[in-house]
């Protein structure tokens, strides 16, 4: 069965960091581009961060540029994203998804795979 877990999330103070980790499970991360997304409840789902498959490229959100971090590990088969100096703007539900080839586009549709899901939430 083809799956992606999200795993990391939790309450974190603003200024704290968390680090989210998107693990595969019946295929393997090196053929495609992995991106991270949130979600607020009424809002539209948003990318905020992707790295292509084979040239390494990576994408970042202005909202997020200079806090947050993708990687890669293709050998453990997992995507991560260190979120640092985080603020209350940034609690959303984060979701990882995968697609086919080298290429990081910013609408969901375009993915093929994703997670469950992982609710952050930044508040003192």
């Amino acid at each position: 069965q083809l799956q992606l877990v999200e795993s990391g999330g939790g309450l974190v103070q603003p200024g704290g960091s968390l680090r989210l980790s998107c693990a595969a499970s019946g295929f393997t991360l090196d053929s495609y581009s992995i991106g991270w997304f949130r979600q607020v409840p009424g809002k539209e789902r948003e990318a905020i961060s992707c790295i292509t498959s084979t040239d390494g490229n990576i994408y970042y959100a202005d909202s997020v540029k200079g806090r947050f971090t993708i990687s890669r590990d293709n050998a453990k088969n997992a995507v991560y994203l260190q979120m640092n100096s985080l603020k209350p703007e940034d609690t959303a539900v984060y979701f990882c998804a995968t697609r086919l080839g080298d290429w990081c586009p910013r609408s969901p549709p375009e993915y093929l795979y994703w997670g469950q899901g992982t609710q952050v939430t930044v508040s003192s």
